[in-house]
């Protein structure tokens, strides 16, 4: 394949976009600590298969539904907003809770829907997709490039938020969580209520 440095070069922004902290990374180092690692790893997928979603949403023409129906970003943009608050709000109900058992089980469904709605109400990917991938994809690109893009966001969510759970769901991450948990869990929770405020009051 011929388009190798345009694949590199979006790699490399996608890794960036990944790491950058926002929801996504809150709600996995959260879920490791606090619950199990079995369910950060959910999470990770999750949001691997939020990922593979906007890809194709961006190729089937996300950047020009955004052009053409501006609506569509505000309402998602809303939602987002308050499905965050509403996460924050449990998360800071929950602080004084104590910490579950490490081999604790949760639905697969649960924390995988829960990880993908967030990061599907999430602004920041819809602009990104929307706007800086549609960009960067070479115009007339092939079948197999799209194929090859869609891969490889896959693989940069699920490697980056996969050793984000492995990492914080270590048992020393978890004892020192255990000490600080109110603490954490009350800043975490204050922290997705304040991005969620924020993107309700920008315009």
């Amino acid at each position: 394949m011929h388009d190798w440095p345009q694949l590199l070069t979006i790699t490399g922004v996608l890794f960036l976009s990944v790491i950058s902290p926002g929801p996504n990374f809150a709600l996995v180092t959260s879920t490791a600590m606090g619950v199990s690692r079995r369910a950060a790893l959910l999470t990770a997928t999750g949001l691997a298969a939020a990922t593979f979603t906007w890809v194709v949403l961006a190729v089937a023409g996300l950047g020009i539904l955004l052009a053409q129906a501006p609506w569509v970003y505000v309402a998602v943009k809303a939602v987002g907003a308050a499905y965050l608050i509403w996460i924050g709000v449990k998360m800071l109900v929950g602080a004084r809770k104590p910490l579950p058992p490490a081999g604790q089980q949760v639905g697969v469904r649960s924390a995988v829907v829960k990880a993908y709605v967030v990061s599907m109400t999430n602004p920041k990917s819809f602009a990104f997709y929307g706007s800086i991938l549609t960009v960067m994809v070479p115009v007339g690109a092939s079948s197999l490039f799209y194929m090859a893009v869609a891969l490889i966001a896959v693989l940069v969510s699920a490697a980056w938020y996969g050793a984000l759970a492995l990492l914080f769901s270590h048992g020393s991450a978890r004892r020192v969580f255990a000490k600080a948990k109110v603490g954490v869990e009350a800043t975490m929770g204050a922290l997705l209520i304040g991005m969620g405020g924020k993107l309700l009051l920008n315009r």
